[in-house]
Protein backbone atom coordinates (compact mmCIF):
# COMPACT_ATOMS: atom_id res chain seq x y z
CA UNK A 1 0.00 0.00 0.00
CA UNK A 2 2.84 2.40 0.79
CA UNK A 3 4.27 1.82 -2.67
CA UNK A 4 0.91 2.59 -4.30
CA UNK A 5 0.49 5.81 -2.31
CA UNK A 6 4.02 6.87 -3.24
CA UNK A 7 3.26 6.22 -6.92
CA UNK A 8 0.03 8.20 -6.72
CA UNK A 9 1.82 11.14 -5.10
CA UNK A 10 4.54 10.98 -7.76
CA UNK A 11 1.90 10.90 -10.49
CA UNK A 12 0.04 13.92 -9.14
CA UNK A 13 3.23 15.95 -8.81
CA UNK A 14 4.34 14.90 -12.30
CA UNK A 15 0.93 15.81 -13.67
CA UNK A 16 1.28 19.34 -12.35
CA UNK A 17 4.16 19.90 -14.79
CA UNK A 18 2.03 18.73 -17.69
CA UNK A 19 -0.85 20.88 -16.40
CA UNK A 20 1.03 24.18 -16.68
CA UNK A 21 2.14 23.37 -20.24
CA UNK A 22 -1.30 22.10 -21.27
CA UNK A 23 -3.25 25.07 -19.88
CA UNK A 24 -1.32 27.34 -22.25
CA UNK A 25 -2.08 25.07 -25.19
CA UNK A 26 -5.77 25.02 -24.21
CA UNK A 27 -5.91 28.83 -24.00
CA UNK A 28 -4.54 29.20 -27.51
CA UNK A 29 -6.84 26.62 -29.06
CA UNK A 30 -9.92 27.58 -27.06
CA UNK A 31 -9.72 31.26 -27.98
CA UNK A 32 -7.75 31.58 -31.22
CA UNK A 33 -8.86 28.17 -32.59
CA UNK A 34 -5.33 27.36 -33.71
CA UNK A 35 -3.47 24.18 -32.77
CA UNK A 36 0.01 25.44 -31.95
CA UNK A 37 2.49 22.74 -32.96
CA UNK A 38 5.34 25.04 -31.89
CA UNK A 39 4.19 24.99 -28.26
CA UNK A 40 6.97 22.58 -27.28
CA UNK A 41 9.53 24.82 -28.93
CA UNK A 42 8.23 27.75 -26.89
CA UNK A 43 9.07 25.64 -23.84
CA UNK A 44 12.54 25.03 -25.26
CA UNK A 45 13.07 28.77 -25.85
CA UNK A 46 12.00 29.49 -22.27
CA UNK A 47 14.35 26.85 -20.87
CA UNK A 48 17.30 28.25 -22.83
CA UNK A 49 16.39 31.74 -21.56
CA UNK A 50 16.31 30.45 -17.96
CA UNK A 51 19.65 28.69 -18.53
CA UNK A 52 21.28 31.85 -19.92
CA UNK A 53 20.01 33.96 -17.03
CA UNK A 54 21.47 31.39 -14.63
CA UNK A 55 24.78 31.10 -16.50
CA UNK A 56 25.35 34.81 -17.15
CA UNK A 57 23.74 36.47 -14.14
CA UNK A 58 23.59 33.69 -11.56
CA UNK A 59 19.79 33.81 -11.32
CA UNK A 60 18.03 30.76 -9.96
CA UNK A 61 15.48 29.55 -12.56
CA UNK A 62 12.65 30.39 -10.15
CA UNK A 63 13.94 33.97 -9.94
CA UNK A 64 14.07 34.09 -13.74
CA UNK A 65 10.38 33.17 -14.01
CA UNK A 66 9.20 36.77 -14.44
CA UNK A 67 11.56 37.75 -17.30
CA UNK A 68 11.03 34.38 -18.99
CA UNK A 69 7.24 34.72 -18.74
CA UNK A 70 7.44 38.24 -20.22
CA UNK A 71 9.74 37.02 -23.00
CA UNK A 72 7.40 34.19 -23.91
CA UNK A 73 4.36 36.48 -23.80
CA UNK A 74 6.11 38.80 -26.26
CA UNK A 75 7.11 35.86 -28.47
CA UNK A 76 3.58 34.48 -28.50
CA UNK A 77 2.06 37.89 -29.23
CA UNK A 78 4.47 38.46 -32.13
CA UNK A 79 3.81 35.00 -33.57
CA UNK A 80 0.05 35.60 -33.43
CA UNK A 81 0.27 39.10 -34.91
CA UNK A 82 2.66 38.44 -37.77
CA UNK A 83 2.33 34.70 -38.51
CA UNK A 84 -1.10 33.47 -37.44
CA UNK A 85 -3.24 36.61 -37.86
CA UNK A 86 -2.73 36.86 -41.64
CA UNK A 87 -3.73 33.17 -41.94
CA UNK A 88 -6.90 33.20 -39.82
CA UNK A 89 -9.13 33.29 -42.88
CA UNK A 90 -7.12 30.56 -44.62
CA UNK A 91 -7.81 26.83 -44.41
CA UNK A 92 -6.94 25.17 -41.10
CA UNK A 93 -4.20 23.05 -42.66
CA UNK A 94 -2.38 26.23 -43.69
CA UNK A 95 -2.33 27.38 -40.05
CA UNK A 96 -1.05 23.95 -39.01
CA UNK A 97 1.74 24.10 -41.60
CA UNK A 98 2.68 27.57 -40.32
CA UNK A 99 3.09 26.41 -36.71
CA UNK A 100 4.92 23.24 -37.82
CA UNK A 101 7.25 25.43 -39.89
CA UNK A 102 7.82 27.71 -36.89
CA UNK A 103 8.59 24.64 -34.76
CA UNK A 104 11.19 23.43 -37.26
CA UNK A 105 12.73 26.90 -37.54
CA UNK A 106 13.06 27.28 -33.75
CA UNK A 107 14.65 23.83 -33.35
CA UNK A 108 17.19 24.55 -36.08
CA UNK A 109 17.92 28.01 -34.70
CA UNK A 110 18.62 26.44 -31.29
CA UNK A 111 20.90 23.86 -32.92
CA UNK A 112 22.76 26.66 -34.69
CA UNK A 113 23.21 28.71 -31.51
CA UNK A 114 23.72 26.01 -28.88
CA UNK A 115 24.49 22.79 -30.74
CA UNK A 116 23.07 19.45 -29.63
CA UNK A 117 24.73 19.45 -26.20
CA UNK A 118 22.81 19.19 -22.94
CA UNK A 119 22.73 22.34 -20.82
CA UNK A 120 21.63 22.40 -17.19
CA UNK A 121 21.67 24.87 -14.34
CA UNK A 122 23.83 24.28 -11.23
CA UNK A 123 22.33 21.88 -8.66
CA UNK A 124 19.90 23.55 -6.29
CA UNK A 125 17.49 22.77 -3.48
CA UNK A 126 14.75 22.19 -6.07
CA UNK A 127 16.40 18.88 -6.96
CA UNK A 128 16.34 17.68 -3.38
CA UNK A 129 13.55 15.78 -1.67
CA UNK A 130 11.59 15.96 1.56
CA UNK A 131 9.93 13.31 3.68
CA UNK A 132 6.21 13.85 4.32
CA UNK A 133 4.45 11.22 6.46
CA UNK A 134 7.08 8.71 5.39
CA UNK A 135 6.77 9.47 1.66
CA UNK A 136 9.47 11.05 -0.51
CA UNK A 137 8.53 14.16 -2.51
CA UNK A 138 10.80 16.14 -4.85
CA UNK A 139 10.89 19.80 -3.83
CA UNK A 140 10.82 21.08 -7.40
CA UNK A 141 7.70 19.05 -8.17
CA UNK A 142 5.98 20.38 -5.05
CA UNK A 143 6.67 23.92 -6.29
CA UNK A 144 5.21 23.00 -9.69
CA UNK A 145 2.07 21.58 -8.09
CA UNK A 146 1.50 24.75 -6.07
CA UNK A 147 2.13 26.90 -9.15
CA UNK A 148 -0.25 24.79 -11.26
CA UNK A 149 -3.04 25.29 -8.71
CA UNK A 150 -2.29 29.02 -8.50
CA UNK A 151 -2.20 29.34 -12.30
CA UNK A 152 -5.58 27.70 -12.86
CA UNK A 153 -7.18 29.63 -9.98
CA UNK A 154 -5.65 32.90 -11.17
CA UNK A 155 -6.80 32.40 -14.75
CA UNK A 156 -10.30 31.54 -13.50
CA UNK A 157 -10.49 34.77 -11.49
CA UNK A 158 -9.06 36.76 -14.40
CA UNK A 159 -11.59 35.34 -16.88
CA UNK A 160 -14.54 35.82 -14.54
CA UNK A 161 -13.75 39.09 -12.80
CA UNK A 162 -12.07 41.42 -15.31
CA UNK A 163 -13.37 43.25 -18.36
CA UNK A 164 -10.52 41.83 -20.46
CA UNK A 165 -11.27 38.32 -19.22
CA UNK A 166 -14.93 38.68 -20.15
CA UNK A 167 -13.92 39.98 -23.58
CA UNK A 168 -11.68 36.95 -24.04
CA UNK A 169 -14.54 34.60 -23.04
CA UNK A 170 -16.93 36.38 -25.41
CA UNK A 171 -14.45 36.06 -28.26
CA UNK A 172 -13.96 32.36 -27.51
CA UNK A 173 -17.72 31.76 -27.49
CA UNK A 174 -18.66 33.69 -30.63
CA UNK A 175 -16.24 35.83 -32.58
CA UNK A 176 -18.87 37.62 -34.67
CA UNK A 177 -21.07 38.45 -31.68
CA UNK A 178 -18.03 39.80 -29.84
CA UNK A 179 -17.23 42.02 -32.82
CA UNK A 180 -20.79 43.38 -32.78
CA UNK A 181 -20.41 44.18 -29.07
CA UNK A 182 -17.33 46.30 -29.81
CA UNK A 183 -14.67 43.79 -28.76
CA UNK A 184 -11.41 44.22 -30.67
CA UNK A 185 -11.11 40.56 -31.60
CA UNK A 186 -7.73 40.78 -33.32
CA UNK A 187 -6.26 42.38 -30.20
CA UNK A 188 -7.86 39.69 -28.02
CA UNK A 189 -6.27 36.99 -30.19
CA UNK A 190 -2.83 38.55 -29.75
CA UNK A 191 -3.29 38.76 -25.97
CA UNK A 192 -4.67 35.21 -25.73
CA UNK A 193 -1.80 33.73 -27.75
CA UNK A 194 0.65 35.66 -25.61
CA UNK A 195 -1.00 34.36 -22.43
CA UNK A 196 -0.79 30.78 -23.69
CA UNK A 197 2.91 31.24 -24.46
CA UNK A 198 3.44 32.92 -21.07
CA UNK A 199 2.06 29.80 -19.34
CA UNK A 200 4.69 27.69 -21.04
CA UNK A 201 7.26 30.33 -20.05
CA UNK A 202 6.34 29.71 -16.42
CA UNK A 203 6.68 25.98 -17.04
CA UNK A 204 10.16 26.58 -18.51
CA UNK A 205 11.44 28.26 -15.35
CA UNK A 206 9.96 25.53 -13.15
CA UNK A 207 11.21 22.64 -15.28
CA UNK A 208 14.76 23.95 -15.79
CA UNK A 209 16.12 22.87 -12.36
CA UNK A 210 14.91 19.29 -12.98
CA UNK A 211 15.66 18.66 -16.67
CA UNK A 212 18.56 19.60 -18.95
CA UNK A 213 17.64 21.54 -22.07
CA UNK A 214 18.33 20.46 -25.66
CA UNK A 215 16.90 21.81 -28.94
CA UNK A 216 14.47 18.87 -29.14
CA UNK A 217 13.27 18.76 -25.52
CA UNK A 218 9.97 20.39 -26.43
CA UNK A 219 8.90 17.44 -28.59
CA UNK A 220 8.47 15.05 -25.67
CA UNK A 221 6.60 17.53 -23.51
CA UNK A 222 4.29 18.81 -26.23
CA UNK A 223 3.26 15.32 -27.33
CA UNK A 224 2.21 14.58 -23.77
CA UNK A 225 0.49 17.97 -23.59
CA UNK A 226 -1.60 17.12 -26.66
CA UNK A 227 -2.70 13.89 -24.98
CA UNK A 228 -3.62 15.88 -21.85
CA UNK A 229 -5.57 18.50 -23.81
CA UNK A 230 -7.53 15.92 -25.80
CA UNK A 231 -8.20 13.90 -22.66
CA UNK A 232 -9.44 16.90 -20.69
CA UNK A 233 -11.28 18.63 -23.52
CA UNK A 234 -9.70 20.97 -26.04
CA UNK A 235 -11.31 24.12 -24.62
CA UNK A 236 -11.41 23.53 -20.88
CA UNK A 237 -8.69 24.83 -18.55
CA UNK A 238 -10.05 22.67 -15.77
CA UNK A 239 -10.09 19.73 -18.16
CA UNK A 240 -6.43 20.38 -18.96
CA UNK A 241 -5.59 20.43 -15.25
CA UNK A 242 -7.44 17.23 -14.36
CA UNK A 243 -6.36 15.55 -17.59
CA UNK A 244 -2.76 16.29 -16.62
CA UNK A 245 -3.34 14.69 -13.22
CA UNK A 246 -4.74 11.57 -14.93
CA UNK A 247 -1.80 11.35 -17.33
CA UNK A 248 0.64 11.84 -14.47
CA UNK A 249 -0.98 8.96 -12.58
CA UNK A 250 -0.99 6.75 -15.69
CA UNK A 251 2.69 7.59 -16.26
CA UNK A 252 3.67 6.78 -12.68
CA UNK A 253 1.61 3.60 -12.27
CA UNK A 254 2.29 2.08 -15.69
CA UNK A 255 6.00 2.84 -15.39
CA UNK A 256 6.12 0.81 -12.18
CA UNK A 257 3.60 -1.97 -12.79
CA UNK A 258 4.15 -2.52 -16.53
CA UNK A 259 7.53 -1.20 -17.69
CA UNK A 260 9.20 2.23 -17.78
CA UNK A 261 9.74 1.93 -21.53
CA UNK A 262 6.05 1.27 -22.16
CA UNK A 263 4.41 4.06 -20.14
CA UNK A 264 4.15 6.29 -23.24
CA UNK A 265 2.41 3.42 -25.05
CA UNK A 266 -0.20 3.26 -22.29
CA UNK A 267 -1.22 6.89 -22.34
CA UNK A 268 -1.08 7.17 -26.12
CA UNK A 269 -3.42 4.15 -26.22
CA UNK A 270 -5.63 6.11 -23.81
CA UNK A 271 -5.37 9.06 -26.21
CA UNK A 272 -6.67 6.94 -29.10
CA UNK A 273 -9.52 5.54 -27.02
CA UNK A 274 -10.63 9.03 -26.02
CA UNK A 275 -10.57 10.14 -29.67
CA UNK A 276 -12.71 7.15 -30.65
CA UNK A 277 -15.28 7.10 -27.85
CA UNK A 278 -15.41 10.70 -26.57
CA UNK A 279 -13.75 13.09 -29.03
CA UNK A 280 -14.73 16.15 -26.94
CA UNK A 281 -12.68 14.81 -24.00
CA UNK A 282 -13.73 13.94 -20.48
CA UNK A 283 -14.41 17.59 -19.59
CA UNK A 284 -14.96 18.92 -23.12
CA UNK A 285 -17.06 21.96 -23.92
CA UNK A 286 -19.17 22.56 -26.94
CA UNK A 287 -17.96 26.13 -27.48
CA UNK A 288 -15.74 28.64 -25.76
CA UNK A 289 -13.32 28.10 -22.95
CA UNK A 290 -13.57 28.09 -19.17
Amino acid sequence: MDVLIQLVLNGILLGSMYAIISVGLTLIFGIVRVVNFAHGEFLMVGMYAAYLLAAKFGLHPYASAIPVVLLLFALGALVQRFLIQPLLSADEHIQIFATVGLSTALVNLALLLFGADLYSVPPSAAQGSVQVAGFTLVKGQIVMFVCALALVAGLHLFMQSTALGRAIRATAQNRNAALLMGVKVDKIYVIAFGMGAACVGLASALVMPLYPVTPTIGTYFVLTAFVVVVLGGMRSMYGAFFGAMIIGLVDSLSGYYIAPDLKEVVYFALFLLILIFKPTGLFGLGRGTE
